[in-house]
């Protein structure tokens, strides 16, 4: 999936992709062992997806956590 699609995703959704992406990643690894993998490359763009999808939770986590102390300061002035 490509960036802008990730981040249009609900948070649900990315968790849902986030889980797929490993199990593919792992069922590869499998084939990889197995000497069946026909792409060795497959590999390497499912562990870039699994860091996109890593890198937009996190900003989204910092996001949370700036607004959340926004409001807090703003309560306490």
């Amino acid at each position: 999936m490509k960036t802008e699609e990730l981040r249009a995703l609900p948070p649900e959704q990315l968790d849902l992709a986030y889980k797929e992406t490993v199990k593919q990643l792992f069922h590869l690894r499998v084939q990889s062992a197995t000497e069946r993998l026909e792409t060795p490359s497959e590999i390497r763009k499912v562990k870039k997806d699994i860091a996109r999808i890593m890198t937009i939770k996190r900003e989204r986590e910092l996001k949370a956590a700036k607004e959340q102390a926004q409001a807090a300061g703003k309560q306490g002035a």
